[in-house]
């Protein structure tokens, strides 16, 4: 089972401001699966590689250690492996350690320097690239959990009910429960109701804010019902249609992946249209350094940046001037520096921009970042 841990803004803005030497980011792949062995050897090599990189920038090898503690007793007990998702990200100061899991598969990265390298996060965010599922039919309801790189998981969830049937017998604190006097249809269609809100409140806390939309697996009329009762804000308007009791947990997996992708595809295509007008009213900026100095300025209304590249370099304090390394060290910007994009990704959700992360080539304008702005800087 996927355990999805996602920072919230305001645990993104903490990390944003943090500024002090010694700002340990790892990123490591994990698996959903339980394997301590691997997850265990994985941040070994990270921790090693952050304590080397630690000594480079001007840490004591004291120093370096206690970092390596600290990661060791976060991460210490079967549990912690057990909770994975397919990637692990670990943020390290003097301060304390943090740690999220994320559903998306991401580069491995060790960085250290004065600031958190927290650019990759915002990639899980944009397009969580899992799903859950509910399988939803009169005599049987279960929840399932689609992500694109592991078997389709059945979640065990506390207090679903099995059936519309029994479900009829059940108190809800949400309404009454139907009486044997209701006949016909209106009675199917109360006790349907009824079921939809049992299975709603049950799914609350597992669901809670994951972020993952929701895809609905069954047949009118209990889907539209179920879609009517829900208070999960993230219930995709397509659907699996037909009774899933005559399908594997598998099946139903693979005909929810082509949903997922159309709905990613359809944000972001909807993203570049509106970008492609807003450059062409003069609002938006594809220039490296027209973005450093508009996210300086707090102008940045919308980032979108390539996940995946790096630009070592610095962007000045006060005018947000990019100063890139000679082209013969442009891949790397040695320990302590940090990547341009990221600094201009941190000051953009320092003056509250929305951030989007996408692959390369759908960054308007072909370069490592983008942004629609407030004002003309």
């Amino acid at each position: 089972m996927l355990h999805i841990n996602l920072p919230t803004r305001s645990e993104l803005l903490e990390l944003a401001q943090s500024r002090q030497p010694g700002c340990v980011s790892i990123y490591i792949a994990t698996n959903p699966v339980p394997n301590a062995d691997r997850l265990r050897i994985e941040l070994k090599n990270a921790v090693a590689a952050a304590a080397e990189k630690l000594v480079e920038c001007g840490s004591s090898r004291i120093d370096a250690d206690r970092v390596a503690l600290m990661v060791e007793q976060h991460t210490d007990g079967p549990e912690f492996a057990r909770r994975q998702a397919n990637s692990l990200a670990l943020f390290v100061n003097r301060e304390g350690i943090t740690s999220f899991n994320l559903a998306n598969a991401v580069t491995p990265t060790v960085e250290v320097s004065d600031r958190f390298y927290i650019k990759p996060l915002f990639r899980a965010l944009t397009f969580p690239q899992s799903a859950w599922v509910l399988a939803l039919a009169q005599n049987s309801v279960r929840l399932l959990a689609v992500s694109p790189d592991t078997p389709v998981e059945q979640v065990e969830v506390v207090g679903l009910p099995t059936d519309v049937a029994s479900a009829a017998g059940v108190d809800s604190i949400r309404g009454r429960s139907p009486r044997g006097r209701i006949q016909g249809s209106e009675g199917q269609k109360t006790r349907m109701d009824h079921y939809a809100r049992l299975i709603d409140d049950a799914l609350a806390p597992e669901l809670g804010g994951s972020g993952i939309p929701l895809i609905l697996a069954g047949a009118e009329p209990l889907v539209g019902i179920f879609r009517q009762e829900s208070r999960y804000p993230l219930v995709l308007d397509a659907a699996i249609d037909g009774n899933p009791e005559a399908r594997t947990n598998e099946d139903i997996g693979a005909a929810a992946r082509p949903l997922l992708d159309a709905l990613y595809a359809r944000q972001l295509a909807e993203l570049v249209e509106g970008f492609g007008t807003r450059l062409a009213n003069g609002t938006a900026v594809t220039d490296l350094g027209d973005v450093a100095r508009a996210a300086t300025a707090h102008a940045v209304e919308l980032l979108i940046v390539d996940i995946d590249r790096t630009i070592p370099g610095t962007v000045d304090e006060l005018t947000g001037a990019v100063d890139l390394p000679s082209e013969t060290n442009a891949e790397d910007g040695g320990a302590g520096t940090y990547g341009v994009a990221d600094e201009i990704v941190r000051r953009a959700l320092l003056a509250d921009a929305r951030i989007v992360a996408v692959r390369g080539e759908d960054v308007p304008g072909g370069g490592v970042v983008a942004a629609t702005v407030r004002f003309p800087v």
